[in-house]
């Protein structure tokens, strides 16, 4: 393969990809190899999360390969002095001969066996360290019975007693590809760490991923690079735009920098397109308009720098527009939406505008022949947004997050932001990527219009468009984290707080790109 161009840990592969890494690696090693080396990568991550050596560790197995694993990282625990307790969750009839083998390892160490009951039948033990070795990427079906009791169980004492669990490849009861709990009944472990074998996966980072998988780590078990197919997908990380990112010249005026122009602002929504230009203003646009389908107001008199006008007078030929936020569904918003969409050298379609588009066929024909003559498009759905451009179910689209904005990209030959926990950005060319930056806070009216402004102000300073997504997104919600730091938020931060903090990441980001290349 060839030469990953960003840190190994980034790259995302579906379980397709894994399943397929692991054979040839096993090909290639002797029997049991791997979940050895599993099993020491799960130990040695186990003792930097257990404070003191005298503490109890309880083990969870199930009854696969992923049992197998956990049953090493048993044996290895006890045999350094641990005091170890194991469930056998199923009988061994699935077990390979490498998880029988990890078994006899666990059976012949100091490790004791508990009964499958025994949350149940016994007061609490105060562990250190839970680890959830019951099922791995390979779920199929929903976890059910005796062993979805004892999760349940699981899930309450941890909320509880604030113990670590920690999950080996992925929270059993979690589709590692889509980042949803398996089935629509279904429960999973809530972990607050994941070691991940092998190579990183998506459902780890988007969807209910982020709330199961807690901090994640990953153990490639020293597979040689060369059994590795290049990734579909990468997490976001500044290495990944830092290209684009560079210091002004002195020799510069507002021209260098790109105009933009928001249009929205119907009447009862006149602070949705401020916003919007408000966070164009912090990210460096050089010219700032905003066209009002309602009465302009003469000046904003927070930003006076930015420029009121009606939208019906405004030039769509000239600067990058944001059409959608407080654009309503008017016919008036109709023609405004097909002028941009016929003029505009670049655009972010962001919400109603989208959903405009979503209602009428001819609107998104015109999406399309943006892509016939290269004028670059971002449109920016939420969950619901994306279910009514693809026509399908808010449930539908959420339930694999990466297949669903790649749809909307080849649909519409347009880079798609699809917003929500873990938002994935992807390109008309197939590639994907998901974001790693943001938290809760960001669950409240008016941070889509921010999201929107950023997205605009890089693409007038002329970023191709897959990297104004990408770092409009990471911007948007480092600045969310930082305010979190800070104990603004999550609870209350407004949108408009997010402006000013979002500035401040993007200069740094800047300087720290500038300090790299040196």
């Amino acid at each position: 393969m060839s030469t990953l161009p960003f840190p190994p840990h980034t790259a995302l592969y579906r379980v397709a990809d894994i399943r397929k890494i692991e054979s040839a690696a096993n090909a290639a090693l002797p029997a049991g190899h791997l979940m050895r080396a599993a099993g020491r990568a799960a130990a040695n991550f186990a003792k930097l999360l257990i404070c003191h050596t005298n503490g109890k560790v309880l083990i969870l197995a199930g009854p696969g390969n992923n049992g197998g694993d956990a049953l090493e990282t048993a044996h290895l625990l006890a045999d350094e002095g641990f005091e170890v307790s194991i469930i056998l969750c199923g009988g061994i009839a699935q077990f390979s001969a490498e998880a029988r083998e990890s078994l006899e390892r666990a059976q012949a160490s100091k490790a004791k066996f508990l009964s499958l009951d025994y949350f149940t039948a016994t007061p609490t033990e105060p562990w250190v360290l839970v680890i959830d070795g019951l099922f791995g990427i390979g779920l199929a079906r929903p976890v059910a019975g005796d062993i979805a009791k004892l999760i349940a169980q699981l899930n309450e004492l941890s909320l509880l007693h604030h113990f670590p669990v920690l999950a080996l490849d992925v929270p059993s009861g979690l589709n590692a590809d889509t980042g949803q709990v398996v089935g629509d009944a279904g429960i999973a472990i809530y972990a607050t760490h994941t070691l991940t074998f092998i190579g990183n996966k998506p459902g780890l980072h988007t969807g209910a991923g982020r709330d199961y998988c807690g901090h994640v780590e990953v153990a490639d078990l020293v597979i040689e690079r060369k059994l590795f197919p290049l990734p579909s997908a990468y997490l976001s990380h500044p290495q990944m735009f830092s290209h684009v990112l560079q210091a002004r010249q002195q020799n510069s005026h507002k021209g260098s920098f790109g105009e933009v122009l928001i249009v929205g602002g119907a009447t009862g929504m006149v602070g949705a397109p401020l916003l919007s230009a408000r966070a164009a203003l912090h990210c460096g646009a050089g010219r700032v308009y905003i066209g009002f389908i309602a009465t302009a107001p003469l000046f904003d008199s927070q930003y006076p720098e930015l420029m009121c006008r009606q939208a019906i007078n405004c030039d769509f030929s000239k600067p990058v527009l944001v059409i959608g936020p407080g654009l309503g569904d008017s016919d008036e918003a109709e023609l405004l939406l097909t002028r941009a969409l016929n003029q505009a050298v670049a655009i972010v379609i962001d919400a109603d505008a989208l959903n405009l588009i979503a209602a009428t066929p001819s609107l998104q024909a015109l999406v399309l022949t943006r892509s016939d003559r290269n004028a670059p498009t971002i449109m920016t759905p939420h969950p619901l947004e994306a279910a009514r451009l693809l026509g399908i179910t808010t449930q539908e689209v959420q339930a694999d997050r990466w297949q669903s904005a790649q749809t909307l990209a080849k649909k519409f030959k347009a880079n798609i932001v699809l917003k929500g926990s873990g938002t994935v950005i992807a390109a008309p060319d197939t590639s994907i990527s998901i974001n790693t930056t943001g938290n809760p806070a960001l669950a409240t009216a008016g941070t889509g219009d921010v999201l929107a402004g950023i997205c605009g102000a890089m693409l007038a300073q002329h970023v191709a468009a897959t990297d104004a997504a990408r770092i409009a997104v990471w911007l948007h919600g480092l600045a969310a984290d930082k305010l979190v730091e800070q104990d603004i938020g999550p609870v209350g931060l407004s949108a408009s707080e997010l402006i000013p903090a979002i500035r401040t990441g993007l200069n740094r980001l800047i300087a720290d790109s500038i300090s790299a290349k040196e």
